[in-house]
């Protein structure tokens, strides 16, 4: 009896054991489960977030400082007006300074206009010259010497105006002696074309002297509106203050850049003509002398 009780005993601990290892796995067994489960999950509200992530992400990265050469490359080219400079003055200048430029560009374009033309006068008197010394002194008569000559030659003109006054002898005239009335028709011809070769020196010279004056008075007026403008809107930085007025000291700029070319071409042209007219002068002094020294033959 005391056996049968003992083992009964030991199958109830048996039992009980088994019972507890079997509710311990059934407890400790769906929680390594239910881990694995929570790490691949994604809830939907997540899923949205990442694809908005994902269409933002471009622009991030592109501003990133990692990506800053890669970004630089791509990134568009954005073309910006020029703020100074000369098309800037043009829109931002009054009918005052817009004038001044006008003028300005007139002044210089006249001046240019002269100095070509004149080169080409005297350049054209040049070849009169020789024309003049190779076939006129090799006539018979002055007559014959002047008919050798262009139509348009200065010492044509100077020849047939000799031979004008001779022609012309009669009455008051007469009394004159030919020496003294040859001698100032001569004279006459030979100012007639000093007075044609200085013909646009006169505008070379009031521009070379009154072009810096004038790109000053348009600085001043560009200066003065610019500190009206800067003293309005109550702002004195340096890129309110640089911007109008140094587009207002280009005024100075384009006043001396036409002024420089008209007085070097002034004095050029005057050189040149003076050695021109020294040519002139001498061929009538020549026709004065070989008048008065063949007489009718001369003159035939």
């Amino acid at each position: 009896m005391t056996t049968h009780q003992g083992d009964t005993k030991a199958l109830r601990r048996r039992q009980t054991l088994a019972a507890a290892m079997l509710a311990w796995v059934m407890v400790a067994a769906p929680a390594p489960a239910l881990a694995a489960d929570a790490v691949p999950a994604t809830p939907a509200s997540a899923l949205v977030s990442a694809s908005a992530a994902s269409l933002v992400a471009p622009p991030v990265l592109a501003a990133s400082p990692s990506l800053g050469a890669a970004s630089a490359i791509k990134a568009p080219e954005v073309a910006l007006d020029n703020p100074y400079g000369l098309a800037a003055l043009w829109r931002q200048g009054d009918p005052v300074a817009r004038s001044t430029l006008v003028l300005l560009l007139l002044m210089s374009l006249a001046s240019w206009y002269v100095l070509v033309r004149r080169l080409i006068e005297q350049a054209r008197m040049g070849r009169q010259a020789r024309a003049a010394h190779d076939n006129f002194w090799r006539a018979d008569t002055v007559r014959q010497g002047a008919d050798a000559l262009q139509a348009d030659s200065v010492f044509r003109y100077i020849a047939e105006s000799a031979l004008e006054a001779l022609r012309k002898r009669e009455g008051l005239i007469g009394q004159v002696d030919l020496d003294t009335w040859c001698a100032q028709s001569i004279e006459r011809a030979v100012a007639s074309v000093h007075s044609r070769s200085q013909e646009g020196l006169a505008l070379l010279a009031t521009v070379g002297s009154t072009a810096p004056f004038v790109g000053l008075f348009g600085t001043v007026w560009g200066i003065y509106n610019a500190l009206v403008k800067i003293g309005a809107s109550g702002q004195a930085s340096i890129d309110r203050v640089a911007g109008p007025v140094g587009e207002a000291l280009i005024m100075t700029a384009i006043g001396l850049v036409v002024a420089v070319p008209a007085v070097m071409g002034y004095n050029w042209l005057v050189r040149r003509n003076k050695l021109a007219m020294d040519e002139v002068r001498a061929f009538g002094s020549d026709l004065h002398t070989v008048l008065l020294a063949g007489g009718g033959k001369a003159q035939a």
